[in-house]
Order: structure tokens, then C-alpha cells, then sequence
């Protein structure tokens, strides 16, 4: 079996923001996932850890506008990294996307790491037409979203390219103007949800960093982790033949429970997939779906060793409950920091 050496990383949470009117729900209602994500945001800072990064699903009971939220963390944290994992581009007009990413990353002190995508399978039928936004003639939807993206990123580098009015209505800078407000630097904290190896490569070529879940594309029949490790290695090999004048970062999702008290025995003991998933995620496409972790610490150790592409990763964001409240979801991330992180190297 292949050894990777276990290097220290960054762990942040990731959020899909549910809510549902179910007795059960500490997320009832939108209003309550959004403050409570602020909250939780707070805590996890506090806490220690690094990042605070949420889902983004339109026509769904979850996170659809992640700007406003974004904002709303930056303001009341100083530290933590806050991000998304992903925005979908098909529904995301790139001019409006970087003016937003630009205010929300001024606000929050330039911590913003964007994660965006072509998106998942979606809870209506081509939902970004709602949006006003059609492929063009020879696109799929999947080219749309890279060609949206290749826009925004340009866009962030804040070169100027609009011929300004002879007659404006205020004072303009010489030159061609730009969109306004500009956030330096946030060109170099794009991600790129990659489902496959190819989309990987794809990502390093254009100069984003990697973002990989908890599922791909099933393109070996190997355990999901062996194969999403080769995705890093494709994604690394591609950069290097760049030069993109930074070093790209990588993140791996993970559900992983530490089982240190009551509470979560009745939760999670038992509850983690312990084998890899294999499946149709939609017509054409096979995929695997990485195993979940739930488990007493010392055994949760042991397991989470064998995880080649955490080792391989720079970036662990937890994907956490977040109907079971602030207060319980911060108990997660804890365990992870203070029982399971030390002992892996992580910390």
C-alpha cells in the first residue's frame, strides 16, 4: 500500500446549510440556518479553527446566495478563512460575481477562498434557464459554467477594459475602468470543484487551486481515496507545467465524527459508511462516494491514516450537521481539533 506522509493542514467546516420544519431541527426556518451559520462561523474561530466554508443549492431549503452570508461572517470574524465549496457558474453572471466577491472580500479583510464549479445534479430541470442564462450554440450546460469562470477570473485580475463616458457622471482614473470594488489577491483564492481527473488538470491550467469532495467520478474501480490522491497528483503535475506565480492549495471534504460522549454515540456510533459507495450520479455519469468516519477517537486515528488523499491534501474541510445547532456542531469541530488533529500531525 502506498505511504503518504502525513503533513500539517488546514481544517475548516463545511455547511450545507439545511433547514427543514421538522421537530428534530434546530434550523427551522432560512433565517435561522443563516444566523446560525454567522454563529457557527464565531465558534469555530474561536475554537481554532481555520476555515468556515459553505454549500451553495438553488431552488432547495439550503445556502442559495453566499455573498450576503459571506459579508455578514467577515464582519464578525478576524481570522478564519471563509469560503464556499462551490458556487455553480452555470447560474452566476461573471460581471456580478466578481463585483460581489470583490465587497465581500474587502469586508472580510481579503479571507475569502471561493470554491466554484459547473455544479451538481440540481433540484429542477435546468434551473440556471431561470436565471436567464442559455448555452451557446455548440455548449453543454458544462461548458457554460467554465466559460462563465474564465470571464470572473479574468475580470479579478482588475485590469481595466471598459471604455470610460466622455461625460461622467463622476471623475473617472485615466485609462479603461474596471469593476469596482477590486480585492487584490482574491484572483490567487479561486478553487475549483473537480469531479474528475480531467476537470483537475483543467483547474491547475487556468491558475485555480483544487477542491475535492466526497464523490468523483469512478474512473479506476480503486477506493475513493486512492483515486481522489490521483486526482491531487494530476492537478500538481498540470500546475507545475504553468506558471502561475503562486502555489496552489488543495482541499479534501470529510464526514468525520469523533465519538467522545453520549450525545454522539446516539447520533453517529455506528452510523459511518465504512465502505466506499459506488453508483450512477446521473444518466451517464458512474461515480464513488467516499466513506464516512465515525468512531472513538483512537480508532478514528487509525482509520483516517489510511486516507491517502487527507495526506495528501493542504486543506480538510469536516462537512458538519447543521440542523443539530450551533452548539453541537462546534462540539464536532472540536473533537477533531483537540482529539483526533494532534495525533495525525495535522496540528
Amino acid at each position: 500500500m502506498r505511504v503518504v506522509r502525513e503533513v500539517s493542514k488546514k481544517i475548516g467546516f463545511l455547511s450545507f446549510g439545511h433547514w427543514a420544519p421538522h421537530p428534530t431541527s434546530h434550523a427551522q426556518t432560512a433565517a435561522d440556518t443563516l444566523l446560525q451559520s454567522i454563529d457557527l462561523a464565531v465558534a469555530a474561530e474561536e475554537l481554532g479553527a481555520d476555515g468556515a466554508y459553505f454549500r451553495v443549492h438553488h431552488f432547495a431549503r439550503q445556502l442559495g446566495a453566499p455573498f450576503p452570508l459571506l459579508a455578514a461572517v467577515g464582519a464578525r470574524t478576524s481570522r478564519i478563512e471563509i469560503g464556499t465549496g462551490v458556487i455553480d457558474m452555470r447560474y452566476s453572471n461573471p460581471f456580478a460575481f466578481a463585483e460581489d466577491a470583490g465587497a465581500a472580500d474587502l469586508i472580510s479583510g481579503g479571507r475569502l477562498q471561493l470554491g466554484i464549479s459547473r455544479g451538481s445534479p440540481e433540484q429542477v430541470i435546468d434551473g440556471w434557464r431561470h436565471f436567464g442564462f442559455v448555452p451557446a450554440e455548440g455548449e453543454s450546460d458544462a461548458d457554460m459554467a467554465r466559460r462563465h469562470t474564465e470571464i470572473a477570473l479574468e475580470l479579478l485580475r482588475g485590469e481595466g477594459f471598459a471604455q470610460p463616458n466622455p461625460r461622467p457622471m463622476f471623475p473617472n482614473p485615466p485609462g479603461l475602468l474596471r469593476l469596482e470594488p477590486h480585492s487584490e489577491g482574491l484572483r490567487e483564492r479561486i478553487w475549483w470543484g473537480a469531479g474528475s481527473d480531467a476537470t483537475a488538470r483543467w483547474a491547475a491550467g487556468t491558475g485555480m487551486n483544487l477542491m475535492s469532495s466526497t464523490l468523483k467520478d469512478d474512473e479506476s474501480g480503486e477506493p475513493f481515496h486512492v483515486q481522489q490522491r490521483k486526482q491531487i497528483e494530476a492537478f500538481r503535475a498540470e500546475w507545475a507545467e504553468h506558471d502561475h506565480g503562486f502555489e496552489p492549495r488543495v482541499s479534501v471534504s470529510r464526514s468525520i465524527f469523533a465519538i467522545t460522549n453520549d450525545l454522539d454515540r446516539r447520533y453517529f456510533l455506528g452510523s459511518g459508511e465504512r465502505e466506499d459507495q459506488f453508483g450512477m450520479l446521473d444518466a451517464n455519469t458512474r461515480a464513488v462516494f467516499g466513506r464516512s468516519y465515525a468512531d472513538e477517537p483512537d480508532a478514528l486515528v487509525e482509520q483516517l491514516r489510511e486516507d491517502e488523499a487527507i495526506a495528501a491534501a493542504d486543506t480538510l474541510l469536516l462537512t458538519v450537521p447543521n440542523m443539530l445547532g450551533v452548539d453541537y456542531n462546534a462540539h464536532v469541530i472540536e473533537a477533531i481539533l483537540a482529539e483526533v488533529a494532534p495525533a495525525l500531525g495535522w496540528r
